[in-house]
């Protein structure tokens, strides 16, 4: 065997992983003064007040101090809030005599486990309830909370809700506890706590513009929608009574778009709205093939059938796809090949 001869200080520095790198409040103290510090002297070699030196003004004169050409802005000299550098952790978890103050502290994560233990508890609760009425014959069966208008929390967000790092299998566990939460028949119960983990999500349907009904002569009521799909443009008019007559282009459906799938693509937001049969429609396409023009047609009809359904039934269009146009197009042929992605046939000789 050889002896490859190493130094004690190379001895001495062969130990562990530490893991992520804690600061102390001593340290971050520290930082703050020396921040203040920089600041009045920044302040005072651009002739400005350090009293009203604001953040806006500190990354200006940075920026005009030390001019930078790099793309990444976060590689750019800065001078920020140690509050914004370092990153927020909790105090320290253990005693003078170094034992923990958390039961749950050598796990590794103990606001997480903490919480699914919080968790699980209150779903134990919820499902003892739920046993004592159905007992007495009281349970109520109620309509479940709907969660559209709400999304939970994302895994960073959770992460920096409890200052630990989270792997994706816990993130999944614990939102599958709270979906098995809301299943249940006396999930409001714990509403309170529930919303502690979910957003709400800005409404998409102020976004969809409904155009009010218009009237004939005959007084039928009926509305107008526009529509496209790659190179065809559509315009359709709904009537409101009618038997689901159809024309395009001034010709019977049937004999215009022979071909099935069409049809059925053409009249699809009437059978997603359970509407076939209760609406005449009259179409005028141009441009593009076949199925592009059915494409065209369909949003058009969707577009019209807005104005004939309530602002639910809109919002379930938006979520189908229906009302949004598809901004698919022919790819085009590339020079040197046979097609857009096709190549040529290879030959050795």
């Amino acid at each position: 065997l050889r002896l490859i001869y190493t130094t004690t200080a190379m001895q001495s520095k062969n130990i562990g992983a530490s893991g992520p790198e804690k600061y102390t409040e001593e340290f971050i103290e520290k930082q703050i003064q020396e921040f203040n510090l920089g600041k009045r002297h920044l302040a005072n070699m651009m002739g400005e007040d350090p009293e009203t030196f604001t953040q806006e003004d500190i990354d200006r004169a940075v920026a005009y101090l030390f001019p930078s050409g790099l793309f990444d802005k976060r590689a750019r000299p800065m001078m920020k809030h140690p509050t914004e550098i370092f990153p927020e952790q909790r105090k320290i978890q253990w005693g003078e005599d170094g034992r923990p103050f958390h039961f749950l502290f050598y796990t590794g994560k103990q606001s997480y486990y903490s919480l699914m233990h919080e968790t699980y508890e209150k779903l134990l609760n919820l499902q003892k309830y739920q046993d004592q009425l159905l007992a007495q014959d009281l349970l109520s069966q109620k309509e479940k909370r709907n969660l559209s208008g709400s999304r939970w929390l994302t895994k960073i967000e959770l992460e920096e809700m409890l200052l630990e790092k989270l792997s994706d299998d816990d993130y999944s566990r614990f939102i599958q506890l709270l979906e098995k939460m809301m299943t249940l028949p006396c999930g409001d119960t714990e509403e309170k706590y529930i919303q502690k983990f979910s957003k709400e999500v800005a409404a998409q349907l102020k976004k969809v513009d409904i155009e009010p009904l218009k009237y004939d002569e005959r007084g039928v009521a009926f509305s107008t929608g526009k529509g496209v799909r790659k190179t065809a443009r559509a315009t359709a008019v709904v009537y409101d009574k009618g038997t689901g007559k159809i024309t395009v282009n001034g010709i019977d459906v049937l004999h215009y778009f022979p071909v099935l799938q069409d049809r059925e693509q053409l009249l699809f937001p009437f059978q997603f709205l359970d509407r076939v049969g209760k609406h005449d429609m009259v179409c005028t396409v141009s441009g593009g093939g076949r199925s592009a023009q059915a494409g065209a047609i369909r949003l058009a009809s969707a577009k019209a059938l807005k104005s004939f359904v309530t602002e639910k039934e809109v919002e379930f269009l938006r979520q189908a796809g229906l009302l949004t146009p598809d901004p698919r197009v022919r790819e085009r042929k590339k020079p040197g090949q046979e097609g857009a992605r096709r190549k040529f046939t290879w030959k050795k000789r």
